[in-house]
C-alpha cells in the first residue's frame, strides 16, 4: 500500500508516488464510467416516454410524476446516502449500485405485461420502480465526493470532480439517438434492457478493477475550514450558501433533463428523431464544459485564491444561462429556440466541477455528508422542477415556465457571493492501493 498525501509537494514524485497517482486515476475513470452508465439508467424513460406514453395511455402530467418519483427516492435518501458513503468500501459500493441500477432498469422493460396471472398497473409500476432506482442511485455522487477527496489534491478537485461528473454527458448524449433507434425499431422495451445490460457489465468492471479507497492517518495544518478542524460542514455559513445556490442550479438543470426533448417534439413540433439529436446537443458539449469548468476553476483557484477562484465560474455562467433562457423561450424560431437551450444547459453544467470542488475543500473527509446534503438540496429543486414546468407551461405558456427557470438561476448565481473557502482548508491523507 502507498500513502498519498492531499498536500504533496511540487517535487518529481517518486515510486510510491506515482503508483499512488496511477491508482487514484484509474479511480477517476471508473467514477467517471459508473457516472456514465448510471445517467443513462436515470434518462433512458425520458428518451423512449412518448412511445411509452402512448402503450400504456399515459397523460403528459402522469409522466411528469415518473419523473420526480426517481427524484424523490433520490432526494429522501441523499443524506442517507451520504452517511452510508462516508463508511463503506468505494468499489464494492459502486458494484453493488450498478448492479442494482441493472436490476431495477430491467424490470422497467416488463411493465404492463401480465406475469403469472399477476398484473400492476402501468402507472403505480412506473412509480415505484423509478421510487426505488432513485435510492439505490442516490450515494453515486457523495460516494465519489469523497473518494475524490481522499485520492486527490485540493487543488485537483475541480478538474477530478469535472471529470466525473462531465461523463454523464456521455451517457446522456448517447442516450437519445442510441435508445431512440433501438425503440424506433425494436420497441422501448427492448431499449430499457439494454441499459440493464451496460449496467451490469459496469458492476462487474468495478468489483474486478477498482482500486481501494479509505482514510489513513490526518495530518492537519492549522485552518479556519471545518474540514482543518475536524468539524461538520454543516457548521458552516459557506456550506449552506453553497447548498441553496446548488439547489436553484438543480431547479434549472433538471428543466432540460426532463422536458427538453418533450419541448422540442411537443412544442417546436420537431420530427422524433431529429429531437433526439437535438437533445444530444447539450450532452455533447457536456463532455467538455463540466471537465473544463473543474479545471478553470482550479486554476482560478491557484491564480485569485479558494474564494474567487470557485466563484469565478457560477457567478457569469448561471446568470448567462438565464440570458439563454430567455431568448430560448421568447423566439418564433424553432432552431434558433434550439440552439439557445442546448447554450443554457451547457452553461449550468459547466458549474458543476466548481460545485463539487468547493464541497469537498469545505468537508475534506466529512465529504460524504457534506455531498450528500449538498445534492440533497440540489435534487429538492430538482423534484419541484419536472412537475411545476409543465403545470406553469399549461396554465401560462411554455414562456413563462422558462421565463421563472431564468429568474432562479440569477438568483443562484448571486446566493455564491455568500461562499467563502479558507485556502488550508483540506489536508488529508489517504490510502490508495
Amino acid at each position: 500500500m502507498q500513502k498519498a498525501s492531499v498536500n504533496r509537494s511540487p517535487a518529481a514524485p517518486g515510486p510510491g508516488q506515482a503508483s499512488a497517482n496511477a491508482a487514484g486515476g484509474r479511480l477517476v475513470f471508473l467514477l467517471a464510467l459508473a457516472a456514465s452508465v448510471g445517467y443513462m439508467c436515470r434518462v433512458d424513460v425520458t428518451v423512449v416516454a412518448p412511445r411509452l406514453m402512448a402503450e400504456l395511455n399515459l397523460s403528459q402530467l402522469e409522466m411528469g410524476k415518473v419523473f420526480s418519483a426517481f427524484l424523490l427516492g433520490y432526494t429522501l435518501f441523499q443524506v442517507p446516502s451520504g452517511w452510508l458513503a462516508g463508511r463503506a468500501s468505494t468499489r464494492r459500493l459502486f458494484g453493488a449500485l450498478a448492479l442494482g441500477w441493472a436490476a431495477i432498469t430491467c424490470a422497467h422493460g416488463v411493465v404492463g405485461k401480465t406475469w403469472f396471472g399477476l398484473s400492476i398497473g402501468a402507472l403505480p409500476a412506473l412509480l415505484g420502480l423509478r421510487f426505488v432506482l432513485g435510492i439505490v442511485a442516490s450515494p453515486t455522487y457523495p460516494a465519489a465526493g469523497r473518494a475524490i477527496s481522499l485520492a486527490l489534491p485540493a487543488e485537483r478537485h475541480g478538474s477530478a470532480n469535472g471529470m466525473v461528473l462531465g461523463s454523464i454527458g456521455i451517457g446522456s448524449a448517447v442516450a437519445p439517438p442510441l435508445l431512440g433507434f433501438v425503440a424506433l425499431h425494436w420497441g422501448w422495451r427492448a431499449a430499457l434492457e439494454l441499459v440493464a445490460l451496460l449496467a451490469a457489465l459496469v458492476a462487474v468492471l468495478w468489483w474486478r478493477s477498482a482500486p481501494r479507497v479509505q482514510a489513513a492517518s490526518a495530518a492537519r495544518t492549522p485552518s479556519k475550514g471545518a474540514a482543518a478542524a475536524g468539524k461538520s460542514p454543516l457548521r458552516l455559513r459557506s456550506f449552506w450558501f453553497l447548498t441553496a445556490s446548488y439547489s436553484l442550479q438543480g431547479y434549472v438543470g433538471y428543466v432540460f433533463v426532463f422536458w427538453f426533448f418533450l419541448y422540442l417534439v411537443q412544442v417546436r413540433r420537431f420530427e422524433l428523431l431529429r429531437a433526439a439529436w437535438l437533445t444530444t446537443l447539450p450532452w455533447i458539449a457536456s463532455l467538455v464544459v463540466i471537465p473544463l469548468g473543474g479545471v478553470v476553476s482550479d486554476r482560478a483557484v491557484r491564480r485569485w485564491g479558494s474564494t474567487w477562484g470557485r466563484r469565478s465560474l457560477p457567478l457569469p455562467a448561471l446568470i448567462l444561462a438565464a440570458g439563454s433562457l430567455l431568448l430560448g423561450a421568447r423566439t418564433g424560431s424553432a432552431w434558433l429556440a434550439a440552439l439557445s437551450l442546448t447554450v443554457a444547459t451547457a452553461l449550468v453544467l459547466a458549474t458543476e466541477g466548481p460545485y463539487w470542488a468547493s464541497m469537498t475543500q469545505l468537508s475534506g473527509p466529512q465529504s460524504g455528508i457534506g455531498g450528500g446534503v449538498m445534492n440533497f438540496g440540489s435534487n429538492l429543486g430538482g423534484l419541484v422542477s419536472p412537475v411545476l414546468t409543465p403545470w406553469l407551461a399549461a396554465r401560462l405558456g411554455w414562456e413563462s415556465a422558462l421565463g421563472l427557470a431564468a429568474l432562479i438561476a440569477v438568483v443562484g448565481a448571486s446566493l455564491w457571493m455568500g461562499v467563502s473557502i479558507d485556502a488550508g482548508a483540506v489536508n488529508e491523507s489517504a490510502t490508495v492501493q
